[in-house]
């Protein structure tokens, strides 16, 4: 297995590269970057927006001034939009202010040797480093996708293994009418649903429309501050618990009824076990092997992808909403230093996934196989 875990490993390093080459070039070429964005800024309000980046020089708030036909020409030759009027050595400062003086593939390099050494700089538009912003972020990120995770797991688990051993009854039907509708409406349209219902919208005022805590949180005794949290996070969580349960109700409802078809299973029956013995002492450690081990990989889902829109509804200030803005502000340390890391925490835990089977199931060698 350590020969498999270390295989893995060094397959992680081309696949996390070229992951980053792909989404770098793709950023890079679309339009509406950092410099576009400082300048449509300064074309709008030339003598506020330049105080961002007026330094030693030239007096930068006099040349973004148009005089006449002039500055016009000067801006003529700019492959920028918006840069009409504006002085080319202000655009030249803009660029380098965003490192754009230096070409594409030194700019990849260099940000790939930051990123190696865990140094993913200063976000363009907030002032602060990348790795304080995703700290702070991450706690609300987390506390999602850990409730909803264990939420799912712990509703679909045993609804799987009732429609399993219910299959064709009444009850399955029902159910599996309840599961398409979770399956087919997305989680964020749930989440609107219950914000008209339960936060005020037009039915009830149950529980707050944004946030995870209240404002006097700090003011409050350690089970009311426990109950506030619960409080704000019940709508959020419920809205991607029900978007999330059917493929998994769906998979284990499958893996049961796979494996009690299987030979082994008529022959303890023949053995005079009981139903509940053959179920839950052969079956269950078979048909759960794909769902167990599929646990980190359906956290890091929802962690990353589950929940960005369910933050920017909710407005919970998480990793989901920091992208968000980030893609929108086009603030690329913070967009590319996210990627680097989920995606480096997603290929860990495929691998944590695998070794998961093993554990799950010992009989299962990965070291037998060629990767």
């Amino acid at each position: 297995m350590l020969a498999y875990i270390v295989r893995r490993l060094f397959l992680i390093i081309p696949t996390l590269l070229g992951i980053m080459i792909i989404n770098f070039v793709i950023v890079q070429l679309a339009p509406g970057g950092p410099v576009e964005q400082l300048i449509a800024e300064l074309s709008g309000e030339a003598v506020g927006a330049t105080e961002r980046f007026s330094g030693g020089g030239a007096d930068v708030n006099q040349q973004t001034q148009p005089s006449g036909g002039a500055a016009g020409d000067r801006g003529s030759n700019t492959t920028y939009r918006g840069a009409q009027g504006l002085d080319p050595e202000v655009i030249k400062e803009i660029e380098r202010m965003f490192g754009f003086d230096k070409p594409m593939h030194e700019r990849f390099l260099l940000m790939m040797g930051n990123y190696i050494q865990f140094d993913f700089g200063e976000s363009y538009f907030r002032d602060r480093r990348v790795v304080d912003l995703v700290i702070e972020k991450m706690p609300v990120s987390i506390s999602l996708g850990l409730w909803t995770t264990l939420l799912v797991y712990l509703i679909s688990i045993p609804l799987g293994i009732a429609k399993a051993t219910r299959d064709g009854s009444r009850f399955d039907v029902w159910t599996s009418g309840v599961v398409i509708v979770g399956y087919a409406v997305p989680s964020f349209i749930f989440a609107v649903l219950l914000i008209v219902v339960f936060s005020g919208g037009r039915y009830l005022d149950w529980f707050p429309l944004r946030g995870l805590t209240s404002d006097n949180f700090d003011d409050l005794g350690r089970v009311e501050q426990a109950l506030d949290y619960l409080w704000h996070i019940t709508l959020p969580v419920l809205a991607l618990v029900i978007g999330g349960f059917a493929t998994l109700t769906m998979l284990t409802k499958n893996s049961f009824l796979d494996q009690i078809g299987q030979q082994y299973v008529l022959t303890a029956r023949a053995k005079g076990l009981t139903e509940r013995r053959v179920l839950y002492g052969h079956v269950f450690r078979n048909a759960m092997l794909i769902v167990i081990a599929g646990f980190p990989g359906a956290f890091v889902s929802i962690l990353f992808t589950g929940a960005l829109l369910i933050e920017v509804i909710f407005s919970l200030d998480g990793l989901g909403l920091l992208g968000f803005e980030a893609a929108l502000s086009r603030d690329y340390p913070v967009m590319f230093a996210t990627l680097y890391f989920f995606t480096l925490l997603g290929l860990l835990m495929q691998l944590v996934g695998d070794i998961t089977y093993t554990i799950v199931d010992p009989r299962i060698d990965f070291e037998s196989r060629e990767t």
